[in-house]
């Protein structure tokens, strides 16, 4: 069986957080495309589901009648396994940098601050796991109102996206992970345009590479 960790591997691994409707995903898009504009070999990629049958644990983790916390965690657990195996570490191998939307952080913030899911005991699961920790994650921050405005303009719901309590748990999630983690996590202000957004990303990425970006 091959080993997850990221030791000694060339590429770079960023992750984006955030509640739903922050507009991570857009930052992540706006992300790549920049960096690939300037020659650079990058892989976007998501979690849950973005590997070649992840698509059925996505559908099944936002749109299922999961009945216990449990069976959501290790869902997302067996998808990030294999989504590391077949799409992230091949590209860090590679030399590439992984743009990945949503990640551990997210695992702590929605089953542990968002569920009551023990945090000592899913951390612990992921150092069992081997998984590799990112090089630098941006948690795009916005508040709740502007999250919700968001959503509804959308129309549809997933069931991570139907609960404004639940959303205000995850989002004290992510500060609190901000706090323990201040030297990977880096919040980014996401009101605003995503123009903006993207200017105040890119600040504190390029003060942190040390190459041409």
């Amino acid at each position: 069986m091959r080993q997850l960790s990221l030791a000694h591997r060339s590429g770079l691994f960023i992750s984006l957080e955030g509640i739903d409707g922050c507009g991570k995903s857009t930052q992540a898009m706006l992300l790549r495309d920049h960096l690939e504009e300037r020659g650079r070999s990058v892989v976007l990629t998501k979690e849950p589901g973005d590997w070649s049958h992840g698509g059925e644990i996505r559908r099944i983790l936002l749109g299922g009648d999961l009945r216990h916390e449990h069976t959501e965690l290790f869902l997302f657990m067996a998808d990030r396994c294999e989504h590391l195996l077949q799409v992230v570490i091949p590209a860090l191998d590679r030399g590439d940098i992984v743009i990945c939307d949503r990640y551990t952080d997210s695992t702590l913030a929605y089953q542990c601050f968002g569920r009551g899911l023990d945090p000592t005991f899913v951390e612990g699961l992921f150092n069992w796991s081997d998984f590799p920790v990112p090089d630098v994650t941006f948690w795009i921050d916005v508040p709740l109102s502007c999250s919700l405005g968001r959503i509804s303009s959308r129309g549809s719901l997933d069931r991570m996206e139907e609960d404004s309590d639940f959303l205000d748990r995850v989002r004290s999630g992510f500060q609190s992970l901000r706090e323990s983690y201040e030297d990977r996590i880096i919040r980014i202000d996401g009101e605003g345009e995503e123009n903006v957004v993207f200017s105040r990303l890119m600040e504190s990425l390029e003060g942190l590479i040390p190459w041409q970006l």
